[in-house]
């Protein structure tokens, strides 16, 4: 998997693309934990991901807590209709804002 970032303010997006599996999502947990303290606003796009496992799920549903308790926002832009028919199996595409 392979990750890019970019920052404005108190918003951050987060880029990803390959597969988001047991192996590649602490890389996510990393860089989430290096650059989410202070931000508002945390857009994931999934625009070139091709999977996400269910670690992935784990990443995405730990750090949707985290910005809930500092009352910020999360949401998931360009998500494939494979990652979609997931969330919305799990029942995540409630929790998450997916665009």
């Amino acid at each position: 998997m392979k990750l890019t970032h970019e920052k404005n303010g108190t918003d951050l997006t987060i880029h990803l693309s390959g597969e988001m599996n047991t192996l590649t999502a602490p890389e996510l947990s990393a860089l989430l934990d290096k650059e989410l303290d202070g931000m508002q606003t945390l857009t994931l796009d999934f625009k070139e991901c091709d999977y996400v496992s269910s670690a992935g799920l784990r990443v995405l549903l730990a750090t949707y807590k985290q910005m809930k308790a500092a009352k910020g926002s999360m949401e998931l832009i360009n998500v494939g209709p494979d990652f979609k028919d997931v969330l919305m199996n799990t029942g995540l595409d409630a929790v998450f804002g997916i665009f």
